[in-house]
């Protein structure tokens, strides 16, 4: 049986990137780039026409940047998995992609398996909050605490509303840990990490992993203990 290859688009205005982009994801037998557009406008359009899995989603951009993009597409497209991919380490840009759904944010000077396994990741519902991202998240949310860019705990549950092994999952998914280390550190199996996220995404009024990831180092759950 023939596995569906994960389809991604390549949205970045330098030429050069997008092609070598699509040049090496090409060699990834799991992976078919369908698309190449030179701005968030051109994307738009390639995904009328064919909707993709994931999106590399470059940030600067003419006519339309990433972050609006990704609002575009976010709204119009729910399904489609968006990776924000820059060579600015910008804190703004990083936190308003993330408000808006994007999956994970990585620079360009990331490498190919790396680059390759994050699009794997977010294709199956993951999202690529690693530790330095939540450093970041932690270090904005000191200079912009209650600002429109974050989450805003005040318009959910707080962390009272979750069982202690929901509490425990969002704790560990706000300091970026995948769902096999949750279940590892939590002696928890993957389905029971699975229920107990979509549990406490549900409770919280949240509407995925990234936007649980930043309410957890928010609310100040994220540098708590776990609970025995």
């Amino acid at each position: 049986m023939t596995t569906k290859k994960i389809q991604v688009m390549i949205a970045d205005d330098q030429e050069l990137i997008r092609e070598s982009l699509s040049i090496v994801l090409g060699t990834n037998a799991d992976m078919e780039v369908t698309g190449l557009a030179g701005n968030g406008r051109e994307l738009l359009a390639l995904i009328q026409r064919r909707v993709p899995d994931v999106v590399l989603m470059d940030v600067r951009m003419p006519e339309l940047d990433g972050v609006e993009a990704t609002r575009a597409v976010k709204e119009q497209w729910p399904e489609v998995r968006i990776i924000i991919l820059t060579t600015f380490d910008d804190d703004e840009y990083v936190f308003n992609a993330l408000k808006y759904g994007a999956s994970g944010y990585l620079l360009k000077g990331v490498s190919v398996p790396e680059l390759s396994n994050a699009i794997r990741t977010v294709a199956q519902g993951g999202a690529m909050i690693n530790p330095g991202i939540v450093t970041k998240v932690v270090k904005f949310f000191n200079r912009m605490a209650q600002s429109s860019l974050a989450t805003d705990p005040e318009s959910g549950e707080d962390a009272s509303a979750l069982t202690r092994t929901e509490r425990n999952i969002a704790l560990l998914v706000g300091r970026g840990l995948s769902n096999k280390e949750i279940a590892g550190k939590l002696a928890l199996s993957d389905g029971t990490v699975r229920n107990g996220l979509s549990s406490a995404l549900a409770k919280l009024g949240l509407r995925d992993r990234t936007q649980l990831a930043i309410w957890a180092v928010q609310t100040g759950l994220a540098s708590g203990e776990v609970l025995p």
